[in-house]
C-alpha cells in the first residue's frame, strides 16, 4: 500500500473548528484495510506530516486502523520513535501492561478527572502522550481535550489580575503521600511509586533531581514542587499556554489528605471564583468524542489540556504511554 494515500482526515460532529480550516481533533482513518503492520509502515513513511498535523491541532485520533491489544498499542508507539518519559514522581497509580503501555489511571472509572496537563507540576514534564480504548465505554468515560492556549486567551480576558500574580509568582504545589498507594484518587499514588523505591534516602535524591523538596512525617512525606512557570510558551506557534493543574488541584488551604495543594509562588491563595470560572471556560471549549475499541489519541501534552468524564456504564479499559 502507499503510505502517501493512506491516511484520510474525518470529520466528527463533535470536532470544533477555529476557522483556519482546521479541526480540533484531527481524526485520521486508513483509506482502506489494513493490519498492523501496513499502519506502522505508515506512521514511519509518514512521520514528518503527521508531527505537523499534530503541532497545528495538538491532538490526533486515529481510528479504524485495527489495533487490538495492547501489544499493538506498544508496537504504534515505537513506530513513532519518541523517547519514552519514566513516570519518575508522578501522582497517579499506573501499572505497567508490556512495553511502554500502562494504565492511564487506576481510580474508579465513575469518578471525574479534572482537565490537566500530563506532569505539569515537575519541569521535566512529556512533550506528548498516547492513549488507546482496549475496551469501549458502554456509555460516557470520554477523555474530554481543550486547546491550552485557548484557557488562557479567556482567562487574561476576565480574570487579568489574577494571571498576572500567577505570571509574576508562578505555582507552587504541595502534596502529601503516604507509603501505600491510594486507588480511589486519581493522584493518590504512593512515595514508594512515585519515586520507584521503598528506600527514603533514594526517594530524597530522585526528587531532588526534579526540583522537589521532601518533609518526612513518619512514614508519609509532604511533597513541595515549586515555584514553577503557571504558564508556558509553544515556540512552534509563539502561542502561551495554560501549562499547570490548578483546576485538578485544592486552591483552598492545605488539607492533611491526598489531594495536591495549589499556591501562588509567594504563598497567596488563588481566589476561588477565577478557579470556578477556570473550569467552566474549559467545559465550554472541550471536545469530548465518545471513545471506540482501537481507537489511538496522540496529544500534544503542551498545547493540549485532557480529563475523563465519569464513566456510566462499565467496560473502560484506556491505556497510556509518555514520550519526552
Amino acid at each position: 500500500m502507499d503510505t502517501a494515500t493512506f491516511f484520510r482526515e474525518e470529520k466528527l460532529p463533535e470536532q470544533k473548528s477555529y476557522g483556519d480550516g482546521l479541526l480540533f481533533p484531527a481524526v485520521l482513518s486508513p483509506t482502506g484495510n489494513a493490519n498492523i503492520t501496513v499502519f506502522e509502515e505508515a506512521i514511519k513513511s509518514e512521520k514528518q506530516w503527521l508531527e505537523s498535523l499534530l503541532q497545528r491541532s495538538g491532538v490526533i485520533l486515529f481510528r479504524g486502523f485495527h489495533v487490538t491489544s495492547p501489544s499493538d498499542f506498544n508496537d504504534v508507539v515505537e513506530a513513532f520513535g519518541f523517547p519514552e518519559l519514566v513516570y519518575m514522581g508522578g501522582r497517579a497509580s499506573r501499572t505497567k501492561v508490556v512495553g511502554r503501555i500502562y494504565t492511564a489511571n487506576e481510580s474508579p472509572v465513575d469518578k471525574q478527572i479534572p482537565f490537566h496537563h500530563e506532569m505539569a507540576y515537575l519541569p521535566d514534564f512529556p512533550s506528548k502522550l498516547f492513549l488507546f480504548c482496549a475496551e469501549e465505554p458502554g456509555m460516557g468515560g470520554e477523555t474530554p481535550v481543550v486547546l491550552s492556549h485557548l484557557v488562557y486567551v479567556k482567562m487574561k480576558e476576565r480574570h487579568p489580575e489574577v494571571v498576572a500574580q500567577m505570571e509574576k509568582h508562578g505555582l507552587t504545589y504541595k502534596k502529601i503521600m503516604s507509603d501505600e498507594d491510594h486507588p480511589l484518587s486519581f493522584s493518590g499514588g504512593s512515595w514508594k511509586s512515585a519515586y520507584m523505591t521503598d528506600d527514603k534516602n533514594v526517594a530524597e535524591e530522585r526528587a531532588a533531581k526534579q526540583g522537589t523538596k521532601l518533609e518526612w512525617m513518619g512514614n508519609a512525606v509532604k511533597i513541595i514542587m515549586g515555584p514553577l512557570p503557571a504558564f508556558r510558551l509553544e515556540k512552534e506557534s509563539q502561542r502561551i499556554t495554560w501549562f499547570n493543574t490548578l483546576v485538578s488541584s485544592n486552591a483552598g488551604p492545605m488539607k492533611d489528605d491526598h489531594d495536591t495543594h495549589v499556591e501562588l509562588g509567594n504563598g497567596d491563595l488563588l481566589p476561588a471564583h477565577a478557579v470556578k470560572d477556570c473550569v467552566k471556560i474549559m467545559e465550554e471549549e472541550c471536545v469530548a468524542i465518545p471513545w471506540k475499541k482501537g481507537d489511538v489519541m496522540l496529544v500534544n501534552n503542551l498545547m493540549v489540556l485532557h480529563g475523563r468524564r465519569p464513566l456510566l456504564k462499565p467496560p473502560r479499559q484506556i491505556l497510556a504511554s509518555l514520550c519526552m
